[in-house]
C-alpha cells in the first residue's frame, strides 16, 4: 500500500513537473513571439515615417530640407540656431505673378536695385536652417511679394502704385488656401516693404501719411527700410528697420581695385540728384531743399566733390573719399549709407530723426557723423574739425569687416550678414507666434 502510494506521489510530481515545463516553454514561446512582434512593429513604424511625405509639401519652392552640408556652406552650425531661439519660418510658395514673374527675361535690375532686399531676403530664407517645410511647425510665415520690380517706362524708376492690390491678392490667396492667416489675423506673418515710406506703400510722404499702413497689414510684421524716431503713420505697425540693398558682388569688385586702406584723395563726396532750382512736386520739395543748399554752399568749394549726374562706376569715387554725404531724398534713408560703410568712407548723415538699421550690430555712433538738416551751411567746418581730431579712429572702426557684413544681403544666410540680422530681430518677436502662444495656453512649457 505504501509502495503504491509512493509510486502515485512520484507519478503526480512527475506530471506536475512536466506540466510546469510545458507552461514554461509556452510562456517562453509567447515572450519570444511578443519580442519579435515589437521589433517588427518598430521597424515598420520607422519605414513608414521615413517615406511619409511632409504635409502640404507641394506649397514649397524647394523640395529638399536644409542639410548639415548647407549649414556648413552658409557658415552655420547647430549652436548658431540658438541665436534665433529655435525659431522656424514657413515660406509660402506663391503663384509666379507675385514674385518669380518679375525675375524673368533680362530684368536683372529686379534683384540688384536699391529696393531689392525683398528678393534677397526671400532667396536667403529658402536655404536657411530656420526654414521649415511643415507649416504646422512654423512660428512665423514669410509672404514673398515683390512690389518694386515694376519699373516705370517714363523714368525707369520703380513704380509701386500696384503694391497694395498685389499684396491684398497675395493675402487673399494664402488665407483661402491655408488656415494660418485667419487663425492669427496675420500677426505671425512677415512682409518686406523695402522702398521709400515702407509699409505705407507710397513714394510721396504726404500721400503715405494720409493713407497710412493698409488695413490688411496692420497686424503683421513688416521688414522696411523706412524708420524715424518719434511717431509716424508709416511705422505704426510691428516692424524691423532693414538696410537698402547694395550688391555685395559690386562692393567686393570695388574693394579689389580700391581697398579700404588705400589712398583717399577726395575730402567730401556726393553724387546724386541735386536741384539747382528746387521743383515743387505734389506740394513738396525734393530732399526738403537740403541737397540744393549743399550745392549752393559748396558747389565751388575745392574740398567738396559734388556731381549731379549718374556714373556707373561711382563706387570707385566712394572708395577714394574720406567723407561721404548721405542727405535725405524723398525719404530719410539712402543706399549711400550702406555703400559708404562698406567701402570705408565715413557716412555723413543729413536726415533729421532717421532710425538706422541693426543698431545692436552696427555701432553707428562710432562709424558715422550726423549733421542736422538746418546746419548744412556749417558742414565744411564740422568735417574739418573731425579730420583734424578723430577721423583716424572712425576709419579704424569702419574697417571692421563685421560692420560691413551686417549691412549686406547675400543669396544665402551667413552668420552676421544682413539676413542673419533680420532673423535675430524676428526671433525677438516670437511672442506673436501662434504655435508658441497655443503651447502656453495649453500649459506646455
Amino acid at each position: 500500500m505504501q509502495q503504491e502510494t509512493s509510486r502515485s506521489m512520484k507519478k503526480t510530481k512527475k506530471s506536475s513537473f512536466h506540466a510546469k515545463m510545458k507552461l514554461f516553454h509556452s510562456r517562453k514561446s509567447r515572450y519570444k513571439f511578443f519580442k519579435c512582434a515589437i521589433f517588427l512593429s518598430i521597424c515598420l513604424y520607422f519605414l513608414i515615417c521615413r517615406h511619409k511625405p511632409a504635409a502640404i509639401s507641394t506649397t514649397t519652392i524647394s523640395r529638399s530640407e536644409p542639410s548639415l552640408a548647407l549649414m556648413a556652406e552658409n557658415n552655420l552650425d547647430s549652436s548658431a540656431l540658438g541665436s534665433f531661439n529655435g525659431m522656424k519660418i514657413y515660406v509660402y510658395d506663391l503663384p509666379a505673378k507675385f514674385n518669380r514673374k518679375w525675375l524673368r527675361g533680362n530684368n536683372e535690375r529686379c534683384s540688384n536695385h536699391l529696393f531689392a532686399a525683398e528678393v534677397a531676403i526671400h532667396r536667403a530664407l529658402m536655404s536657411s536652417e530656420v526654414r521649415t517645410l511643415e507649416p504646422r511647425q512654423a512660428d512665423l510665415f514669410f509672404v514673398p511679394v515683390y512690389v518694386s520690380c515694376n519699373f516705370s517706362e517714363v523714368n525707369g524708376f520703380p513704380a509701386i502704385g500696384h503694391a497694395r492690390s498685389l499684396i491684398a491678392a497675395a493675402i487673399q490667396h494664402v488665407s483661402s488656401m491655408f488656415p494660418f492667416w485667419n487663425r492669427s489675423r496675420g500677426s505671425d506673418h512677415v512682409f518686406v516693404a523695402s522702398h521709400d515710406f515702407g509699409s505705407c506703400f507710397h513714394t510721396m510722404e504726404d500721400r503715405a501719411k494720409s493713407e497710412g499702413v493698409p488695413e490688411f497689414l496692420r497686424n503683421s510684421i513688416i521688414l522696411q527700410t523706412f524708420g524715424v524716431r518719434g511717431k509716424h503713420p508709416c511705422q505704426e505697425v510691428e516692424h524691423v528697420v532693414v538696410p537698402p540693398y547694395v550688391s555685395p558682388e559690386s562692393v567686393s569688385a570695388t574693394l579689389k581695385s580700391s581697398p579700404v586702406t588705400g589712398r583717399r584723395d577726395i575730402f567730401a563726396f556726393f553724387r546724386g540728384k541735386m536741384e539747382v532750382h528746387p521743383k515743387n512736386v505734389s506740394g513738396q520739395f525734393y530732399s526738403k531743399r537740403v541737397r540744393t543748399a549743399i550745392l549752393r554752399r559748396y558747389g565751388n568749394d575745392g574740398r567738396f566733390y559734388l556731381r549731379r549726374h549718374r556714373f556707373a562706376g561711382y563706387q570707385s569715387e566712394i572708395a577714394r573719399a574720406k567723407f561721404c554725404l548721405c542727405p535725405l531724398g524723398w525719404a530719410p534713408w539712402s543706399p549711400r549709407l550702406v555703400e559708404s560703410v562698406a567701402l570705408g568712407c565715413v557716412p555723413v548723415i543729413i536726415a533729421d530723426g532717421i532710425r538706422l538699421p541693426f543698431p545692436a550690430a552696427v555701432p553707428w555712433a562710432d562709424i558715422s557723423l550726423t549733421v542736422a538738416e538746418a546746419d548744412v551751411d556749417g558742414l565744411g567746418g564740422v568735417l574739418e574739425r573731425v579730420a583734424a581730431t578723430n577721423l583716424t579712429a572712425i576709419q579704424r572702426n569702419l574697417r571692421d569687416p563685421r560692420v560691413r557684413k551686417a549691412l549686406l544681403f547675400g543669396d544665402t544666410v551667413s552668420e552676421g550678414d544682413a539676413t542673419w540680422q533680420v532673423l535675430v530681430a524676428l526671433s525677438g518677436k516670437l511672442g506673436r507666434s501662434h504655435k508658441r502662444l497655443k503651447r502656453v495656453t495649453d500649459g506646455i512649457f
